[in-house]
């Protein structure tokens, strides 16, 4: 039973770092949709692109989330 707990605080901790990264490549990203936009030197379809990577991303996100925040029973 101890190892069944060993293995979701593994699985947790995967969740977590994987969860920063995504946050991290999120706003990467959104740094770079916005400097492209002020130099104005993106075309439409890599911005598009860009922009549909972004929300992907907080999809994931979402989904990590999820899963991390316990379900309460009102």
């Amino acid at each position: 039973m101890n190892e069944r707990s060993d293995l979701s605080m593994a699985t947790e901790d995967v969740l977590m770092v994987e969860l920063e990264v995504f946050r991290r490549e999120h706003r990467d990203l959104d740094e770079a949709i916005t400097a492209l936009e002020e130099r104005g030197t993106a075309d439409q379809l890599t911005l598009r692109r860009l922009k549909k990577q972004k929300l992907l991303l907080k999809d994931k996100i979402a989904v990590i989330e999820d899963r991390l925040t316990p379900d309460i029973i009102a």
